[in-house]
């Protein structure tokens, strides 16, 4: 067990237009998740009302005046991370630990990716934060893996070994789209046509792909539909106005399950798989009834394996939070 530092931390949440900060006190040992969920007040930042993320952090602090300073900061950040940086990808900041470290006088700084931060929250999430979508319980120390529509197609892997635990960040969503029958492989047909490659991303786990499922299909079947975003697929389908909308919703649903059984038996995932992102916690009714489960299961020999894994929906809003607490407490330094 480690014992972390006692201190003020700041965590953040920082995306391409608003960015989250909290501060807590960590005091308590790795494994402790008595007060994980416990972050007190949030202060909401638009990002474009500071040119860069080390003013928007003064910002903070300065309305924080007053109170302890904190010795250290965790930066969840929408974009891949190289040696404690990211470039952000849809607002001109530059998330640099190893600059912000010594210009605010702290400690520390760890800059990591949102999904990884989703996959320390893992083993805090309670039943509240979550919607079962089948299997069994899982096993106690074995991988937990987090998948991810939304913008993008994130997935993050939390490992434990030996009392320690290291979450995986992964490029998953630029791998090849799987087609699991053959109405499958003639709208990937499609895409292909359209696209070149066709990634897990972009032809069917996110809003972009979402849209170019919708798309495909109307052309596969010959049918005439307007022009619609995701959002607007969606809430057709839901509400079952548009017989393509609705198709496409379930095949991505189908895809989803197929891609997040592929994910499990690469990871070794026996201790649960994770759905997150700002896509499916739409719909979990739909995604319940949908053919999710029986894809995630159906792997040939491998179908008893796969049925044992569990796998849930993660509602919990502020999840991040929690994975940044939980990354806190397990990295003192």
């Amino acid at each position: 067990m480690n014992i972390g530092k006692t201190g003020q931390i700041l965590l953040a949440d920082i995306g391409g237009t608003n960015a989250r900060f909290a501060l807590i006190r960590s005091e308590f040992g790795q494994g402790d998740l008595s007060n994980v969920d416990q972050t007190g007040p949030i202060d909401y930042v638009k990002v474009a009302d500071f040119p860069t993320v080390r003013e928007a952090i003064a910002d903070v602090l300065a309305r924080r005046s007053g109170g302890e300073p904190p010795q250290r900061a965790v930066l969840a950040v929408a974009g891949p991370v190289t040696n404690n940086r990211c470039v952000m990808t849809n607002s001109p900041w530059v998330i640099d630990g190893n600059e912000l470290q010594p210009a605010l006088g702290f400690e520390s700084v760890h800059v990591l990716n949102d999904f990884e931060v989703v996959a320390w929250s893992l083993p805090a999430l309670q039943l509240a934060d979550l919607i079962p979508l089948g299997g069994g319980d899982g096993l106690p120390g074995e991988p937990l893996l987090v998948v991810g529509p939304g913008t993008g197609f994130g997935v993050s892997c939390l490992v434990e070994r030996h009392g320690a635990r290291l979450a995986v960040v992964t490029e998953a969503g630029h791998a090849t789209l799987p087609a699991e029958n053959e109405r499958e492989e003639r709208v990937i047909a499609c895409l292909r046509r359209r696209l070149g490659h066709v990634s897990i991303e972009r032809g069917a786990l996110s809003g972009s792909g979402l849209q170019n499922l919708y798309e495909a299909l109307a052309e596969v079947d010959g049918a005439q539909v307007p022009h619609r975003e995701a959002a607007a697929i969606t809430k057709a389908a839901l509400e079952g106005s548009c017989s393509v909308s609705r198709a496409a919703l379930e095949m991505f649903c189908a895809i989803l399950g197929s891609v997040a059984g592929n994910l499990a038996v690469t990871f070794g995932a026996r201790g649960g798989v994770y759905v997150a992102g700002g896509i499916v916690p739409r719909f979990p009714e739909f995604l319940l009834a949908s053919a999710f489960r029986a894809r995630f299961e159906a792997k040939g020999r491998f179908q008893d394996y796969l049925r044992n894994i569990p796998t849930r929906l993660v509602i919990k809003p502020d999840a991040s939070f929690v994975g940044l607490k939980m990354f806190a407490d397990s990295n003192p330094n």
